[in-house]
């Protein structure tokens, strides 16, 4: 395990959307290297960038065209050279994004497995054997190309699905996953972890890290020894480098594919949806709202026997937002985003901050699509830096934009929520207090010292520190066995009380002794 991992405090940074530091309307890598120092400010020590490789962006860049060339949108490979070199001069690493499965169909790999001939990239990508031949369960695309077959998708239509192998092959333009065709897509995609990791970068997000094999691979099996396989691969040439999948199952993830990381996604049926997203015929009931009146029992029910069983293996990443989520804000009031993420913040694991949920940056509705974010558009406006022209973004007219700024006369930005009590501030204290206190951190001790269930209070410990939340409008009271009196909180959000075996918290308030 990458011993930096214990400390780090990730930011996802949307490129095209953070800072545009050439004035044509879209952000670049030279933007993120400006923007170091302020992320740093954060306590962010690490960063992971959405797909910056050249692509034809009809899916936000996770259409890739060549994995070893940036995007000339965002530079040259040379400009993210020098982000690897900034960034590591001040102590922080980078993961850049990982696309596995697919590529685009302007690939060079696709052009040539499209062709009629047979040719060393014919098993590449998944083709059946004739023209009109369908693909069960499966989207599948005919009649484009001068090969006789049909072709798998994974997601788009611009979107064909790399060859890693079926579990079990059942037709004869199916192979197993020790294939030739399987290893060579395999071996293919080391070349590109290699590529990027000799040139600084430190690890990567994967995305879809559960679609590579296919047919009936359900329990994961194989495409899990796909991912031991690089894991070896790592530990082996690589050893401080770090993987976080896509996957939200990290069981699977962690203990039986190997990979350090595992984000908690916003999935309706699990915990961290309880929390932050949790609306049931048109009324939220997450828990961080103050009028939900919720307990915490949804959320332990689910997290706790995943943390129990991965812990030793690796980390469960919570996320504040992503580029595939709905802000939190303006739905959840700036208290109410301060007691969520002061929690997920101080929870086990490894946290990520994406840009702008510093400053609760508003999730835009009603934009049209843009490159195939459709309802994900709203969550990918540009970084608001100040109060100037495009809000700091861009020198650009507005018009060359690659998406509108917020244009509300309200719209929150870095330089204005620099105030005592908010939330960018409140973000820095929390992760100034992680990074000084080791029980604090991703490896710390966890013990749960209150949760009831009807009753909104949550306290936890993290070794040492006794931690409490009450997202509710309500003052909660709870015994705490050990707790002392006259101990001065470390941090602070509302008020509390603190006597001998007793905690008492206010409303929205929470307390780290």
């Amino acid at each position: 395990m990458p011993a930096w991992l214990n400390d780090a405090v990730f930011y996802e940074i949307y490129p095209q959307s953070f800072y545009d530091s050439n004035g044509d309307g879209i952000g670049d890598i030279n933007g993120i290297r400006e923007k170091l120092d302020y992320i740093l400010s954060l306590g962010c020590n690490a960063l992971w960038i959405n797909p910056c490789y050249d692509s034809p962006f009809r899916d936000g860049g996770y259409d890739v065209r060549d994995y070893y060339k940036v995007a000339p949108r965002y530079g040259t490979n040379e400009d993210l050279y020098g982000l690897f070199e900034d960034a590591h001069r001040k102590g922080m690493h980078i993961l850049l994004d990982l696309v596995p499965g697919h590529t685009s169909e302007e690939h060079p790999w696709f052009a040539e497995s499209s062709k009629a001939e047979p040719n060393a990239y014919s098993g590449r990508y998944i083709w059946t054997d004739f023209w009109i031949k369908s693909i069960p369960g499966h989207p599948y695309i005919g009649g484009e190309t001068p090969r006789n077959g049909t072709y798998m998708l994974n997601f788009f239509k611009c979107q064909p699905a790399l060859n890693y192998g079926w579990r079990s092959p059942s037709e004869s333009w199916q192979c197993g996953t020790d294939h030739p065709d399987a290893l060579a897509t395999r071996e293919a995609l080391k070349d590109i972890i290699c590529f990027w990791l000799d040139r600084g970068a430190d690890g990567f997000r994967v995305d879809m890290a559960d679609s590579l094999v296919k047919g009936d691979d359900e329990d994961k099996s194989s495409t899990c020894e796909i991912w031991r396989d690089i894991r070896a691969m790592l530990d082996r040439d690589y050893p401080g480098a770090a993987l976080v999948s896509e996957w939200s199952n990290p069981r699977l993830a962690l203990n039986n594919a190997g990979f350090h990381m595992d984000f908690y996604l916003d999935h309706w049926y699990n915990g961290y949806h309880s929390l932050l997203r949790r609306v049931e015929d048109g009324i939220d009931r997450s828990y961080f709202r103050k009028d939900a009146d919720s307990d915490i029992q949804l959320f332990l029910q689910d997290y706790l026997p995943k943390y129990r069983e991965t812990r030793e293996h690796g980390y469960i990443s919570f996320i504040t937002c992503n580029h595939d989520t709905p802000r939190l804000a303006p739905r959840l009031s700036d208290r109410e985003l301060q007691l969520a993420y002061a929690t997920l913040f101080t929870l086990p694991g490894i946290p990520f901050l994406y840009y702008g949920d510093e400053i609760a940056m508003r999730y835009q509705e009603k934009l049209p699509t843009k490159e195939g974010g459709y309802t994900r558009t709203g969550s990918r406006t540009p970084m608001q830096w100040d109060e100037g022209p495009n809000l700091g973004f861009s020198t650009a007219p507005a018009d060359r934009l690659y998406l509108p700024v917020d244009a509300s006369p309200d719209a929150p930005t870095a330089a204005s929520a620099t105030g005592r009590d908010s939330l960018l501030e409140l973000i820095r204290s929390v992760l100034t207090l992680r990074h000084h206190e080791p029980d604090l951190q991703a490896d710390g001790d966890f013990s749960i010292l209150h949760a009831a269930s009807g009753d909104p209070l949550f306290v936890y410990s993290r070794g040492r520190r006794i931690l409490a939340v009450n997202p509710s409008g309500k003052v909660r009271t709870a015994a705490i066995p050990g707790l002392k009196a006259g101990a001065v909180p470390a941090l602070l959000i509302g008020s509390a009380d603190v006597s001998d075996s007793q905690l008492t918290l206010g409303p929205q308030s929470f307390i780290v002794t």
